[in-house]
């Protein structure tokens, strides 16, 4: 089996050659001087007309079968190559589409995040709010405190001399 196959890609190197040269510029130039000596050759009386266009139009004729075969086979060999490269596109396309779908998810993530970041921010500026209005309730208070003691500072100084004023009032009765 693997000496069937090596087989068939020898004789396809072989045929793709063929296929190339005919396509080329030496051949173009090879066939040309093959038919000028074939002209020539009846001319120069080495050969009869008759045998020579028998034998030219046989070879042209065996030439010819060849090449529409190996051509064939180059035409088969690109239409194989061709299905090959539409599976590719198929496998590409749907891989796209997969790829767009994922976009697609990912978009809505995108967007269902940023609702969330929203709510987040709405919720953070509450909570600022909430705290802006703890701190003046804390500051009023912290305010009346201060008031309060210094009220209550005063309040007590004003005892403190009455106090002082009563001990010295007990003092002087006691001296008396």
């Amino acid at each position: 089996m693997k000496a069937q196959s090596e087989k068939l890609e020898l004789l396809e190197k072989i045929a793709n050659g063929i296929t190339w040269w005919i396509g080329s510029i030496p051949s173009l130039i090879a066939h040309t001087l093959f038919f000028i000596i074939s002209f020539l050759l009846p001319i120069l009386k080495l050969v009869e007309f008759d045998k020579m266009l028998l034998i030219l139009t046989t070879v042209v004729s065996l030439e010819a079968i060849y090449l529409a075969i190996f051509i064939q086979m180059s035409v088969n060999k690109s239409h194989e190559k061709i299905e090959d490269i539409q599976e590719d596109i198929e496998e590409i396309s749907e891989d796209i589409e997969d790829i767009q779908e994922d976009i697609e998810e990912i978009s809505e993530d995108i967007e269902e995040i940023n609702e969330d970041i929203e709510d987040i921010q709405e919720d953070i500026e509450e909570i600022n709010e909430e705290e802006e209005d703890e701190d003046h309730s804390e500051r009023a208070k912290n305010v009346m405190i201060k008031s309060n003691i210094s009220s209550n500072k005063n309040e007590i100084k004003v005892l403190k001399d009455k106090i002082q004023e009563l001990q010295n009032m007990i003092d002087e009765l006691k001296k008396e």
